[in-house]
């Protein structure tokens, strides 16, 4: 049976999670837990359910007597050029920062979505996650006051529908950010307007 994670709780769960899955793929070999826990100065508790979320998902395994990542964090170099396929794009209200909208975005997992970084272009900065299944990354830029959600157009991707549904996941977040906090102003959800675009490429200058 899946933990339940109140609502509360659910930003700073992720955060941990994010935390302990990078130490551990800062280390070779396996950390044990009581080092982990000092390492990153984790409450025992918190540590114990962060792990065995991770371990449900794949990312991390325990054996002999310690823990270690499956897989290395991913990579992207920005210093080469990428073909992307534009799959959608949220066209921003007036009285929107788009900045602040990125600063909020930036370094957060969203579901299936894990932060990678920041790609820096000469056209601009794209944001970047990685999907939860290895598949690839999901990229979100800015273009004046347009935010684009990009997929790589890269050779062996063999689960483009799966690619595509994290990006519109992506997107539904992007959207949901838009959303004033309890009891403060801000604009309006729906002048936001968000549209699907038919599969493309666009090449994204290096």
């Amino acid at each position: 049976m899946a933990e339940e994670v109140r609502p509360g709780r659910e930003a700073e769960a992720g955060r941990l999670d994010e935390r302990v899955l990078t130490a551990l793929q800062g280390f070779s070999g396996r950390l044990a837990f009581s080092g982990l826990r000092r390492y990153l100065g984790a409450h025992p508790e918190s540590l114990s359910r962060s792990l065995r979320r991770l371990e449900r998902e794949g990312l991390v395994e325990h054996a002999d007597g310690g823990y270690r990542a499956l897989a290395p964090a991913p990579t992207v170099d920005a210093r080469s050029d990428r073909d992307l396929r534009s799959i959608a794009r949220i066209e921003l209200p007036p009285g929107t920062d788009p900045r602040e909208l990125l600063g909020g975005l930036a370094g957060r997992w969203f579901g299936t979505l894990r932060w990678v970084g920041l790609l820096e272009r000469p056209a601009g900065e794209l944001l970047a996650w990685a999907r939860r299944d290895g598949g690839g990354l999901v990229l979100l830029g800015l273009d004046h006051r347009i935010l684009q959600v990009y997929l790589p157009s890269l050779p062996g991707d063999d689960d483009p529908a799966d690619a595509e549904e994290a990006a519109y996941e992506l997107l539904f977040h992007a959207v949901q950010s838009l959303r004033p906090s309890p009891g403060r102003g801000g604009p309006p959800l729906l002048a936001a307007r968000a549209f699907a675009l038919a599969p493309q490429p666009a090449l994204i200058q290096n």
